[in-house]
């Protein structure tokens, strides 16, 4: 059993649905434009699946903006929020048994933030319909529910060949698991997912960012030897010392065969801000990889947003790359990875 990397082939990727009863009601309709946009480029080269507290709205929304339906499957069920990468399943492959592994770690709203009651059950109420899903493409599902470890999709970063990518700022935060040390932590990773290493990256700081530096905003795999991530050169911005480690941090990686990570450096985007005044965490890093496409958050930046886009094209050259406008989705503090969850296929 392992956990695939991201671009791993995919069965199709989960959005759930802004609606008026969360955080999004004083932007909802700029932030439907987006989850539109996300599900039409989606669409284009897998299915999708929508979750929805209001399925009906959803699928009025996703017409309007005509986005075809014949791949999108809408199912409802309550949710607090819109951060599938963080509710959303962690899942496996077991090639063996040939079976895919949903793991339903807890989530507990970024260390007791937020409201999570109703995201934390999404999991096991749509499970069913999954399952089905893949038995109907000739492969077994299995729910495996993890009762005391919170953990979130965002948080981690898989290879696909044994290695992990994680960052301490989270997973050793006072609000999740504070009876585990790191030590216990990295023991407990490697079971779960079968790893041979894990990479704590210490430095991972955004302003703005809810989610005590979840990897998938600064570093990413690109590939089992190449990392994308974001760097500033600004040496007035408040994130430059803290960057600046990080990337001294990455340079000293090395791959399973002993080399240095091919590393793609991302522009830090420059400082955008709330009504209050509160900087938002802007990072092109939060891209999504998708079956033949990456799609990739932009700010309406042209030159720094076309610098991220040339460096995933030489970090993806097999691949469309999309830039995707999300100055709508950093208002709450996410962008488009955090807005989406993956479902990989079981290799043929």
């Amino acid at each position: 059993m392992y956990l695939p990397s991201e671009w791993h082939q995919q069965a199709f990727v989960q959005l759930t649905w802004p609606h008026k009863d969360t955080d999004w009601a004083p932007v909802l309709a700029d932030a439907i434009d987006c989850f539109c946009e996300i599900a039409r480029q989606i669409t284009r080269f897998e299915p999708l699946w929508v979750i929805a507290q209001h399925p009906e709205e959803a699928k009025r929304a996703l017409e309007a903006h005509k986005v075809c339906l014949d791949s999108i499957t809408i199912l409802p069920c309550d949710t607090n929020d819109t951060w599938a990468r963080d509710h959303g399943f962690i899942t496996c492959i077991d090639v063996q048994s040939k079976k895919v592994i949903l793991n339903d770690f807890q989530f507990n709203g970024w260390g007791l933030k937020f409201a999570a009651n109703n995201d934390n059950q999404i999991n096991k109420a749509i499970f069913p319909q999954i399952a089905n899903f893949y038995q109907s493409h000739g492969t077994e599902a299995e729910y495996k529910k993890f009762l005391h470890f919170v953990f979130e999709g965002g948080s981690i970063e898989s290879d696909g060949e044994g290695t992990l990518m994680v960052t301490t700022s989270c997973l050793l935060s006072e609000n999740r698991n504070n009876t585990m040390c790191q030590e216990d932590i990295e023991l407990y990773l490697k079971q779960c997912f079968h790893a041979k290493r894990v990479f704590w990256i210490q430095h991972s700081w955004l302003a703005g960012d809810d989610t005590d530096g979840h990897i998938d905003t600064v570093a990413r795999f690109c590939s089992p030897t190449s990392i994308a991530y974001v760097k500033c050169d600004d040496e007035n911005d408040e994130h430059y010392v803290e960057l600046q480690a990080m990337e001294e941090e990455l340079l000293a990686l090395r791959t399973a065969d002993g080399k240095p990570y091919t590393l793609y450096p991302l522009p830090l985007p420059d400082a955008c801000y709330d009504t209050d005044g509160e900087r938002l965490p802007a990072t092109h890093a939060n891209f999504l990889i998708i079956n033949g496409a990456i799609l990739v958050p932009t700010y309406n930046q042209p030159e720094k947003d076309e610098q991220a886009l040339a460096q995933l094209r030489q970090a993806f050259p097999d691949r469309e790359v999309i830039g995707i406008d999300c100055n709508v989705l950093i208002i709450q503090h996410g962008s488009l990875h955090c807005s989406t969850m993956q479902y990989p296929a079981l290799p043929t």
